[in-house]
């Protein structure tokens, strides 16, 4: 694994601030002293995808918690006289590397971890919180196993819950309603197909699925199939390489033009992989650069790299607001952080967020989205926001 040690130290008040980032590799903690000042540091461990597959969301996330930890700290990066000292560790999407990274971080004293970009890794950190009871604050993993995982176990991004009721918001009254899941066989297809059904067909709506291998290049049976079935919502769950052969079949078999298709807005640079078919997709959104003009999107834009907001900056910059928020109540009292936390509502980069005391749902704003452009340039804009009480996930049974 890589560690990347950050730490910072600022001037007094009676100096105009400055401040200064000083990285080493594979260091601890203890590597770099704490410098000036009897505070003890709070120390904040962050296990996150800086490799991998989800690399590009990692980047993502780190980038909006280091603007999100200037806001929340109005610059200074400390909480009252406490330097927030960041420990950052490659986990490359890989559990058994973020359970060893949490473990190590853990046994030298920090009691804050923070991170977990992939579903898997968020899912096998939360008990390693729970047996030590240390703060756990899951970052982009959107499996819905998060929520109510144990009391320790909270989230800074949205989960596939949010996700598919977004989705639904297309077709308003579910009840009588034709649903398709065109998805990729395995795994990834199966989850999206029992979410649909939970969420969409719970709700009334008919809902069967078309599957295809992830391995096929020739959709036009696939189109077919689609077409005969004629849906009132089409949701598509479909990732990799072969996702703009995909999409230009569909829009060829006139299957773009019969229904409503329905499919999330991943981040900026996969936008061109819709080609012509994007302008006739409606898109289930997480995120994306102006669906806010909050305070804290204004911050953010003007301290991350190219200021622009892609779809999970918003995740890091809630949970250095939220690590704020439990050290300013909490101190080094872990239960105490929870408390803070559990039911705090806050102004974030997509607006009013809401942590739920029952279960540390994060209720929060979604978007319906549009796609405009050609080539590479592609512009998203907001066609709904659906507030935090209109996405929110049922209540989950805390598990521990």
């Amino acid at each position: 694994m890589t560690i990347r040690h950050t730490r910072r130290v600022f001037l007094s008040a009676a100096t105009m601030l400055a401040a200064a980032l000083a990285t080493t590799a594979c260091g601890s903690p203890q590597d770099t002293a704490s410098g000036g000042g009897d505070a003890a540091p709070v120390k904040v461990g962050l296990v996150y995808s800086q490799s991998g597959p989800l690399a590009s969301y990692g980047k993502q996330y780190i980038e909006g918690f280091k603007a999100g930890l200037d806001y929340a700290t109005k610059g200074t990066g400390k909480v009252g006289d406490r330097k927030v000292e960041l420990t950052e560790v490659d986990d490359a999407g890989d559990p058994a590397k973020a359970v060893s990274a949490a473990k190590d971080l853990i046994g030298k004293g920090t009691k804050i971890i923070a991170g977990s970009t992939s579903s898997g890794v968020a899912l096998q950190v939360a008990p390693i919180a729970a047996q030590n009871k240390v703060l756990f604050i899951s970052g982009p993993a959107a499996t819905d196993g998060v929520t109510g995982a144990n009391k320790y176990t909270f989230r800074s991004g949205r989960q596939s819950y949010q996700d598919v009721v977004t989705a639904k918001s297309f077709i308003g009254d579910a009840k009588g309603k034709k649903v398709v899941v065109f998805a990729q066989d395995g795994a990834f297809g199966d989850a999206n197909e029992a979410a649909v059904k939970n969420v969409i067909g719970g709700a009334g709506a008919t809902v069967s699925s078309v599957r295809a291998p992830a391995s096929a290049t020739e959709f036009t049976p696939f189109a077919s199939q689609i077409k005969a079935a004629k849906p009132d919502l089409l949701f598509v769950a479909w990732a990799g390489t072969t996702a703009p052969a995909m999409w230009q079949t569909l829009d060829q078999q006139g299957v773009l033009a019969s229904t409503t298709v329905v499919t999330g807005l991943d981040i900026q640079a996969s936008w061109p992989t819709f080609g012509a078919a994007g302008s006739k997709i409606s898109f289930l959104s997480h995120y994306f650069d102006g669906a806010s003009d909050t305070e804290a999107a204004k911050a953010a834009k003007a301290k991350i790299p190219g200021g622009t907001i892609d779809l999970f900056h918003p995740d890091g910059f809630a949970a250095a607001q939220m690590v704020v928020r439990a050290v300013q109540e909490g101190g080094d009292d872990v239960d105490k952080m929870i408390k803070a936390l559990e039911g705090w509502r806050f102004d974030s980069i997509k607006g009013q967020m809401s942590i739920r005391a029952e279960d540390h749902a994060l209720l929060q704003p979604m978007y319906q989205a549009k796609l405009e452009g050609s080539g590479t340039t592609y512009t998203a804009t907001a066609q709904k926001t659906l507030t935090g009480d209109e996405t929110a996930p049922p209540v989950t049974q805390m598990k521990g």
